[in-house]
């Protein structure tokens, strides 16, 4: 079969603006939840839309850690590419897509970072492989060979041996405050629903429906 001819014509539900909640961050929890009982691998997987300095977009996937009406959070090494463009341009976009259920969540929005207590309060979640992990790896510079991370691992396994491991000064976590939030449900013959909440200047949620 050919790239061109691979398609799925997408049946399970409709969307309509007179369904939706008023609220984008009630929706979703209606969509979450659905999620979570649809039993999708790596529910919390998201993708994360960045854009360089020079105008450059770029794409990574990362994992949604906690949301809330402030805005979808994540963790990642402040140093890493998606970081050092955040802190050039706080602009992003997340994507979320549940294939299962044919749906697709599009949140964009200004990005921050959380409280100094809210990373720690997550750090010290992690299993410890994963804590040291923080500390092992420059993340997105380039490196001489797998064995660079291999003996950062031995040392630092040395070093917090018989003491707690503590959160890097280069590790934590960001928020991402929604101006736009859209929702996707498949339909067929490509004629997908497509229900948009925009953030006005009052902070009220204006909804409008977009063509596929």
């Amino acid at each position: 079969m050919s790239i061109a001819a691979i398609r799925r014509d997408y049946m399970r539900e409709s969307l309509s603006e007179n369904q939706v909640d008023q609220n984008p961050f009630r929706q979703f929890d209606l969509w979450w939840e659905e999620a979570m009982k649809a039993d999708i691998d790596e529910v919390n997987a998201m993708t994360l839309a960045t854009v360089s300095p020079e105008g450059k977009p770029s794409a990574r996937i990362v994992l949604l850690k906690g949301y809330d009406d402030y805005g979808f959070v994540f963790f990642t090494n402040y140093d890493s590419k998606k970081g050092k463009e955040l802190f050039e341009n706080p602009q992003a976009t997340l994507l979320f897509f549940w294939k299962e259920l044919e749906r697709q969540v599009r949140i964009e929005g200004i990005c921050e970072k959380v409280s100094e207590a809210e990373s720690d309060a997550y750090f010290y979640s992690r299993p410890e492989g994963s804590r040291i992990g923080a500390w092992a790896s420059p993340q997105s510079q380039v490196i001489a060979s797998r064995d660079i991370l291999d003996a950062n691992l031995v040392e630092l396994e040395k070093k917090f041996k018989d003491t707690p491991v503590t959160r890097p000064p280069h590790w934590g976590g960001y928020r991402i405050k929604p101006a736009l939030m859209e929702f996707w449900q498949g339909r067929p013959s490509r004629l997908h629903d497509r229900i948009l909440y925009s953030q006005e200047q009052n902070r009220e949620w204006q909804i409008s429906r977009l063509a596929p």
